[in-house]
Order: C-alpha cells, then structure tokens, then sequence
C-alpha cells in the first residue's frame, strides 16, 4: 500500500519567483511535490503591489485560481474585477482571455493556481507583442522559445 500523496497549503515552504523589476511572486510547485502528472497545481503568494507575471494568455490549457487570503485585481480581457477570498476564478484557453492576477492590497495575497498540463504549451502575450513556446524534457527541464511576433519566418525558410 503507498502512502497518500499530501502537502500542506499553510506550511509549505514558497520560493521566490520573478524578475524582481515589477514581477515578483513567492511560489510552490505542488503538481511536482505531490507527482501529479496531467495537471499543475501551485501556492502563489503576492506581497502588496505585485504581479507573479505577465499579462498572458495559453493556448491549449485552462487555468483555474482559488483566492484563498487578500483582495486583488484580476486583469481579464474585458477589464479589471476586484476578487478576494473564497473567489473562484476560471480562464479557458484560446484568444480573448488574457489574464494577470495583481495584489491590490495592503497584505499578502495567498492563492491557489491550478491547470491542466499542455505539453508542449503555448502562450501570449498581448502588452509585449511576444509568443512563448515551452516544453518539458523527459528529464524534468523544460525548452522554452519566446519571441516578438513580427519577427516569424516562413514555414520553408531554410529547408
């Protein structure tokens, strides 16, 4: 009999993520730490004022977010909504539903990201004009490709 796999939101131990020049994020990767295999699922914690990450959006792969501590803003296509805790939101895939999660408050934001793993996984990004490819090697790294979108070649160039 195998153990059940388990980890505590409350003690888990987060890491700093980020660029630290606007994106900054304290995180823990629970897909990985309890070996979930077809979807992801993270502890994300925001100080006041920041954003995890860029304005974005995936192809193929849904998102779903638990506010579980704070107020924030979450950056929909449509706008800005006020979200706090108890808040249980859902991102599709596909064009018109670009997200940022922003802490709008004045203490932490904790909350729960979930999502379905697309591999390979493909994102936008509608501020800076850039699309990112990623995908996971067998030995757990991941490729990654980012580029503006002006700068394509066409399918046979070079062949």
């Amino acid at each position: 009999m195998s153990d059940l796999p388990r980890a505590n939101f409350n003690t888990i131990a987060l890491k700093k993520v980020g660029n630290g020049e606007g994106f900054s994020a304290s995180a823990a990767r629970l897909g990985e730490l309890l070996g979930m295999q077809r979807m992801g699922c993270g502890i994300v914690e925001l100080a006041p004022g920041e954003r995890g990450w860029p304005f974005h959006l995936h192809y193929g792969e849904e998102e779903l977010f638990i506010v579980v501590e704070g107020s924030r803003t979450m950056r929909y296509d449509d706008g800005e909504h006020a979200i706090g805790p108890g808040d249980v939101l859902f991102t599709p895939p596909g064009d018109g539903t670009a997200h940022q999660i922003i802490n709008t408050s004045d203490g932490p934001l904790r909350y729960l990201a979930l999502s379905m793993h697309a591999d390979p996984a493909m994102c936008y990004y509608p501020d800076s004009g850039k699309y990112a490819a990623y995908a996971q090697q067998p030995d757990g790294s991941w490729k990654s490709f980012i580029a503006h979108e002006d700068s394509q070649v066409d399918y046979y160039e070079g062949a």
